[in-house]
């Protein structure tokens, strides 16, 4: 997220967007696994994180 009012959009109304997001992502990495986890999920907010190459290495989305 690059400004505090995208946070919203993404978590959504009482959390259902990230639980969902959550859920999913559980789901396919215990699939993967073929044990349980517990996901950690926040949303940070970075400024400009898409034009910093340092913000995009940290994320594994530079080459």
């Amino acid at each position: 997220m690059e400004r505090n009012s995208q946070k919203g959009i993404l978590i959504g109304k009482q959390g259902r967007m990230l639980k969902a997001i959550g859920a999913e992502a559980r789901g396919e990495i215990e699939a993967l696994l073929g044990a349980k986890v517990f996901l950690e999920l926040w949303v940070k907010v970075w400024k400009n994180w898409r034009k910093d190459p340092k913000a995009l290495r940290a994320l594994g989305l530079q080459t």
